[in-house]
């Protein structure tokens, strides 16, 4: 059954993610803002009317005062203590409800290559298909230790869309190779989470039990995708579109150039890294 997505919830209480959102970068129309203040326009564009921000105690002030913007379009969710990835989306329940709902980490910066926005091609999927779809990207093995890795059946006549089979989180390449291969990439690449989901209701279902099962451990989200992979339809689809990942070596200057060469100041962008480039020559 086709399905509109009304609502988000973006992450942010992570440790290391807690003040990446708020830095400050210029989006691909040359405007100043902060990084999170991206995420949300592309979610707005792509026709999400709500978004739960899920932040650790303390840190409302803050982003209440950098998103002030947004306020009408903005619940502030708090994540008592640190207890996992799969913890912080579970504290959105109330606010999601029966919906399914659009899922994003507060630390990614997505760039599209198409006219379409990232969000926007997810979410046109899911209002055809009316079911869970995460988003992936062809990964090299190298990076297998930073994401979420899936496996699937590419469906027949969809190019780049896959019913998933399993979810693995951040294997190693001796595991990937044996349980994660996925017919038609290049050698030594597999999917991995891109970062942004549409999830249904159940995942909160499959969240509370693990929590109730294991209530001194940190919850994760991958287990849930694994189980919520065997009990509905759940697919995955390659976005036209690079992630990037703020919290990596240098992330901020990537997410940085990446808005910078895909926007309308792509020349001028281009002109400093030469000159740059030429200058640490000059050097040598």
């Amino acid at each position: 059954m086709p399905t509109r997505i009304r609502k988000a919830l973006i992450t942010a209480a992570g440790p290391q993610q807690r003040r990446l959102p708020l830095q400050s970068l210029t989006d691909r129309d040359g405007a100043t803002k902060p990084a999170l203040a991206i995420i949300l326009d592309e979610m707005f564009a792509a026709g999400i009317e709500s978004v739960g921000l899920v932040l650790a105690p303390g840190d409302r002030p803050a982003y209440e005062s950098v998103l002030a913007p947004f306020a009408d379009r903005l619940v502030f969710l708090e994540q008592s203590s640190p207890n996992g990835y799969g913890h912080a989306v579970l504290c959105g329940r109330e606010f999601v409800g029966t919906e399914s709902f659009l899922l994003q980490v507060s630390d990614h910066l997505y760039v599209s290559r198409v006219e379409k926005s990232c969000t926007q091609q997810l979410l046109d999927l899911s209002a055809t298909e009316g079911c869970a779809i995460s988003a992936v990207q062809a990964t090299h093995e190298s990076q297998l230790r930073f994401y979420g890795t899936v496996s699937g059946t590419l469906m027949p006549g969809h190019a780049g869309i896959y019913q998933v089979d399993r979810v693995i989180e951040k294997p190693t390449p001796t595991v990937a190779e044996q349980q994660c291969v996925v017919p038609g990439l290049r050698s030594g690449h597999y999917l991995c989470f891109f970062g942004m989901h549409v999830l249904t209701r159940k995942v909160f279902a499959l969240l509370a039990d693990a929590a109730a099962a294991v209530p001194a451990e940190k919850l994760g989200l991958t287990p849930a995708l694994n189980q919520l992979a065997a009990r509905e339809k759940y697919l995955a689809v390659e976005i036209a579109g690079r992630r990037a990942d703020l919290e990596a070596p240098f992330g901020l200057l990537r997410a940085q150039i990446s808005l910078g060469l895909h926007g309308a100041a792509r020349e001028e962008v281009l002109a400093l890294l030469t000159e740059e480039l030429a200058l640490d020559s000059s050097r040598r």
